[in-house]
This record gives structure tokens, C-alpha cells and sequence, in this order.
């Protein structure tokens, strides 16, 4: 019973049965829905929950890079618009180097973009970290500057190329799973033995709990703010390179276009408070997985696309209905009284003896 309830008060608990509500619903309409099965041409396994999981590589790098600008008390939302820079620069190095060594001309598109995309990063940490501006606003600005520079790289226009192996990023597989989410959860695992294996995790939630204190204690937190907002940054052009692969096709008003919502509804859901202070790795990745699950529900179930946002905003408020615990007493009849308990008995105390002082 201790475990279940552990289990029932950890908010990506409730992200889990969101999931598979889901897939229920899906299956209820189509029973073949959770089906796999073998594209005869390309000899890969094909099949719905594979295409969850490939869309859901973009939106686990964005969530993850935002659990930690979060978790300093912070917001990003620049990083629809760092997915739109980094797959222009890819799309536009792709095209520029057609004819040249495939691998040798992914990996100089890949770089290229990580490059941009640190630069800007940096830039909003600067601005946090160092001017002091509010990073709703940084953020905000680079929101629009960043789709602007991404729109000078390709000319306004949409831009596509050709590359068998950046293709294979979202399209191929790597042990029937997509190599596109294989990539993703690598890197989860990697940022979070870094965080959890050192100090660096606690001290990004020293700064969001308490900036001024973390301070006296020694930590300096302009580093940490830089440091979070570059891999905020980031990680988005990695997402935005995920998701330009498995079309090879860069929408300079497209690609990312609130993005940086479903980022932080996945953080959310997972756990990680708006506040500041102690995150979840794990959350924001479960959180991830909702928000793809419901993107793809959305469109299996054919829900008009002008009431696509209401659908989604109505299966969100549930789960975070279901995250408060004052909701889950309500539903299961132990709803507590808003009394204050009583203070324990006062403890009796010796008589303090006086002695007289001649």
C-alpha cells in the first residue's frame, strides 16, 4: 500500500495512465491500432506506436532543455524558434553540400547548427544572467529574432535537401525503434548522469529555490543560468534537426511554431514547478510522451482542427486535476477537514528554584 500511494503522489504516475488512456481510446475505435507490422519495401517495422515515438524526439529534447531554465525559476520561449534555426542551417548546409560526401556533409550541417543555435543560447544567458533582464522577455525577444534569422538563412523560402544519412535520423531504426527517439533517450540518460552523479542537479535547484542563499553558500549562479540557457538552446536545435529529417524540409513559419507550449505543458505534467527548485528528468520525458500521444490522438480520432486546442486543453487540465492531492481525496471520500489540528499539550516545566543573593 505505501508503494501505491508513493505511486498515486508522483505526478508522471498520472502522465502514464494519460498514456494509456490514449492508446485505449485508440484501440477502442480501431482495434489494430497498438498493431505492428513489416513494410515490405524498406523491411522496417511500421506501426502506430512507432510514429508516438518518433515525433516525440523533438518534443522530449525542447521539454528537457526547458526542465532546467524551469527549475532556476526561469522560462524559454525561444525554443520553437532554436528549432527553426537549427533545421535552416541544416537544410540550407545539406543543400549547399549536395554532391559531397553525405556523412562528411550531415555531420558539418549537424555542427553548424549546434553552433548557431549555442551562440543564441548564450546570448539569452547573458542577458538573464548577467544584465539581469526578466527572462520572459529575453526569451520573448529571441522568440522573434531567432525566426527572423532563420528566415535570412533559407530567404524566406522553404528549403529542402537531400541526404540519405540525416534522413535516417527520424526515418530509421535501430532495433525496430526509431533512431530518432533511440537518439533522444540517450541523451536523457547522459544529461541526467550528469546532473544526478554530480552537484551540478542540486545546484540548479539551490539557485530556483533560493537565489540569494545558494549565493552564501558559494554558489555563483550566473554560470549555471548561462550554462542552462545555452543547453536549453541547444537541445532545441537537436529537436529542430529531428524534426526536419524526417520530412528534409525546413518551414521557416512551420517548424517549431508553438513548440515552446507543448515544452512546457510536458515539464508541467511531469512535475517540474513553474516556481523554481527541484525538477524531474524522468517527468519531462513521460510528460513528452503525453503530449505526442495526444498530438497523434488528436489526428486518429479526426477532431476539427478548430477544436484540436480545446481537445488538448481539456485532457491537460484533467491530469493536472488528478496531480492535486486535494482532487484525489475528493475522489476517493477522504477529503480532510480544513481545520487546523489541534497544538499538542503543553509540557509541564520544573519550578526554576531562586536562590537569594545576600
Amino acid at each position: 500500500m505505501s508503494r501505491v500511494k508513493i505511486a498515486l503522489r508522483t505526478p508522471w504516475f498520472w502522465a502514464i495512465v494519460g498514456i494509456a488512456l490514449l492508446l485505449l481510446i485508440n484501440s477502442i475505435k480501431n482495434p489494430a491500432y497498438l498493431a505492428l507490422s513489416v513494410n515490405p519495401t524498406t523491411g522496417m517495422l511500421t506501426g502506430n506506436v512507432l510514429d508516438i515515438l518518433r515525433v516525440s524526439a523533438p518534443i522530449i529534447m525542447i521539454a528537457l532543455g526547458m526542465t532546467f531554465v524551469i527549475a532556476t525559476g526561469g522560462i524559454d520561449l525561444s525554443v520553437g524558434s532554436m528549432m527553426a534555426v537549427g533545421g535552416a542551417v541544416a537544410m540550407e548546409t545539406l543543400s549547399s553540400l549536395d554532391g559531397s560526401s553525405p556523412v562528411g556533409a550531415m555531420l558539418t550541417a549537424i555542427g553548424l547548427a549546434l553552433a548557431l543555435a549555442i551562440v543564441l543560447g548564450a546570448i539569452n544567458g547573458f542577458l538573464v544572467s548577467v544584465i539581469g533582464l526578466q527572462p520572459f522577455i529575453t526569451t520573448l525577444i529571441m522568440m522573434l529574432a531567432a525566426r527572423g534569422i532563420a528566415r535570412v538563412i533559407t530567404g524566406g523560402q522553404n528549403t529542402n535537401a537531400t541526404n540519405e544519412p540525416f534522413r535516417l535520423l527520424a526515418n530509421g531504426q535501430i532495433l525496430g525503434i526509431p533512431t530518432s527517439f533511440v537518439l533522444a533517450i540517450a541523451i536523457v540518460v547522459l544529461i541526467a548522469l550528469a546532473m544526478r552523479r554530480t552537484a551540478l542537479g542540486l545546484m540548479i535547484e539551490s539557485i530556483g529555490i533560493n537565489p540569494h542563499a545558494s549565493r552564501l553558500a558559494g554558489i555563483r549562479p550566473r554560470p549555471i543560468l548561462f550554462g542552462v540557457y545555452i543547453l536549453s538552446a541547444a537541445l532545441a536545435a537537436v529537436g529542430g534537426l529531428f524534426s526536419v529529417s524526417e520530412v528534409m524540409t525546413v518551414s521557416v513559419g512551420g517548424t517549431g511554431n508553438l513548440m515552446e507550449l507543448d515544452a512546457i505543458l510536458a515539464v508541467v505534467i511531469g512535475g517540474t514547478s513553474l516556481a523554481g527548485g527541484k525538477f524531474s528528468i524522468v517527468g519531462s520525458t513521460v510528460g513528452a510522451l503525453l503530449i505526442a500521444t495526444l498530438n497523434k490522438t488528436v489526428l486518429f480520432l479526426g477532431i476539427p482542427a478548430a477544436a484540436t486546442p480545446a481537445f488538448k486543453a481539456l485532457v491537460i487540465i484533467v491530469l493536472v486535476l488528478l496531480q492535486s492531492e486535494r482532487v484525489r481525496s475528493w475522489a476517493f471520500g477522504r477529503a480532510k477537514s480544513s481545520d487546523t489540528p489541534a497544538p499538542p499539550a503543553a509540557e509541564q516545566t520544573a519550578p526554576v528554584s531562586k536562590e537569594v543573593v545576600a
